[in-house]
This record gives structure tokens, sequence and C-alpha cells, in this order.
């Protein structure tokens, strides 16, 4: 894993790789007794540098490990630090902060104290990522002092396209099992972002599907995870389910002429390919 370095944002763009909890475990561990997600992280990290196009900069929006043990996260560094693209990484409710910062500290961008916000200006799309995770917590929110930073940090830096990126989506998704532990106070944090146009997409995880919905003067977005998928049941009554289903990622593509445009990637190998015309 590169540290981050500007990536140039000709006519062809910027390329962005998002992944999302990869629940790496202990190695020789598998997550909830079932999924392989070691070795299903390391081929969605494969899939990525397999691209016809190699993507430019690399976002992980959060769970990167199962329980936030320092021997999960020197198992996820030695997979990452086999990349030659730039990533940018944000806590999940399963991380554990002081473990995460301890682990990526030499990237650079991490602060070394308190919640883990940061923003990261190196590329022709600017990167601002928000730690909205309560300690010993599942659900998301930003404290008064989050939306303060976040607030005062749009004020201060010229306008620019620019990614928000939180683990927990601001949305209610008609999933109750995962609503229980949704963002709360969504509209505090729209209330923040709302007047800044700017603002190209919110990316989140923590769902393990991919969700979309028009928010806040922009899109928000969830990406799946590269492990399992957390089952698609809108009856209130409904019980938590989970699937090995095909793994994905999602590749966002900015460009000049008309800003971003998203693509879901499935990771693996599929019959095919075949003619289309």
């Amino acid at each position: 894993m590169t540290l981050v370095a500007p990536a140039s944002a000709s006519t062809t763009g910027l390329l962005i790789a998002q992944l999302s909890d990869p629940h790496v475990c202990r190695p020789g561990l598998l997550y909830k007794d079932v999924a392989d997600s070691n070795r299903m992280f390391q081929e969605a990290l494969d899939h990525l540098q397999a691209l016809d196009r190699r993507p430019d900069l690399l976002l992980i929006t959060g769970d990167l490990v199962d329980h936030g043990h320092a021997e999960e996260y020197a198992h996820v560094r030695q997979m990452l630090d086999r990349l030659d693209t730039p990533c940018l990484l944000i806590p999940g409710n399963h991380d554990e902060r002081e473990p995460f910062r301890q682990a990526f500290a030499d990237l650079g961008y991490l602060p070394r104290q308190g919640p883990l916000h940061y923003c990261v200006d190196d590329h022709a799309v600017r990167i601002l990522a928000l730690d909205c995770c309560p300690p010993g917590r599942h659900h998301g929110e930003l404290d008064a002092d989050g939306l303060t930073w976040l607030q005062d940090t749009l004020r201060r830096l010229q306008p620019k396209p620019t990614l928000v990126l939180l683990h927990h989506p601001p949305l209610v998704s008609g999933i109750g099992y995962l609503d229980e532990y949704r963002y709360f106070d969504a509209d505090a944090l729209a209330a923040v972002l709302s007047p800044f146009s700017h603002i190209e997409a919110v990316l989140c995880g923590h769902v393990h599907r991919l969700m979309a919905r028009r928010w806040a003067g922009t899109m928000l977005i969830s990406c799946p995870s590269t492990t399992t998928e957390i089952a698609l049941q809108l009856r209130a009554s409904a019980q938590p389910q989970s699937f090995l289903a095909p793994p994905a990622c999602l590749l966002h593509l900015w460009t000049p002429q008309q800003g971003l445009v998203s693509h879901l990637s499935y990771i693996g190998r599929y019959p095919g390919p075949y003619p289309f015309f």
C-alpha cells in the first residue's frame, strides 16, 4: 500500500475503487464461522489489480476487521501493503479506534488523537472522511464536535469536487434489523452538507448491500461487502439473515466533463464473456 500521491485529472478522469466491510479475521478463522473473509478480501484486491484500468485510488469504508484486534489489523496491513494503489481507510462499528489508528498511523492522514476525521486534498476529487462510530456502540452518529469539524472544513476550503466518506448510511432502508443500528440524526448531518453544491456523493458501507438515494443535495451510495450480503427483507417481522452472495465493489469514475459515474463490479469468475452484438 503506497502513501497517497497526487493523481492527474486528464480527460480520462480519476478512477476510484471502493471496497467495504471485509471483516478480516485472525489468520485461519472464518467470519461467522462460515465465510473465509480473509481469502475473499484478498480476491477483491486481486480483482482491482486485474481490471482493464487500474484504479487511481482505493477507498475502504469501514469494518476492515471483525473484532478490532491488533492481529487482525496486521493481517489487513499485510494484504494492503502488496498494492501499489493509494488507499484511504475509515473505521466501522466492528473496528476499534486506537488499534486502527496505530495500525495505519504511518500513512500520514489519520489524526493522532480523537475521532478519525480527516481531509485528503491530493487528487482532482477531495476526500472528506468521517469517523461516525461511537466507541462501544454499533449505530452511527457524529457528535457536535464532529459536525463542527465537517462544517468548518467545508467552509475553509475552496469549492472543489468532493466525496464524503462515512461508514453508516444516514437513511432508513426499510430492512428493520439494519435500521436498528443505522446512522442516527441524519437531519443534522444533512443540514451541514446541503449548502455545499460541490459534494459529488456520500459513500458508505455497513449495510453489506448496494443502496442509493438522493440526499442532502447529493447522492448517497452504499457499497456491498467483499464477504457476505445482508438479506433484503422488507417485512417488519423479518429475522436477520445473510448470504454468501457474489461479492462486489464499486468503481467511481470522475471526469471534468460529467462528474461522477458509479459502477457495480462483481468479484470472481463467472461464465462468459459472450458477444453482445
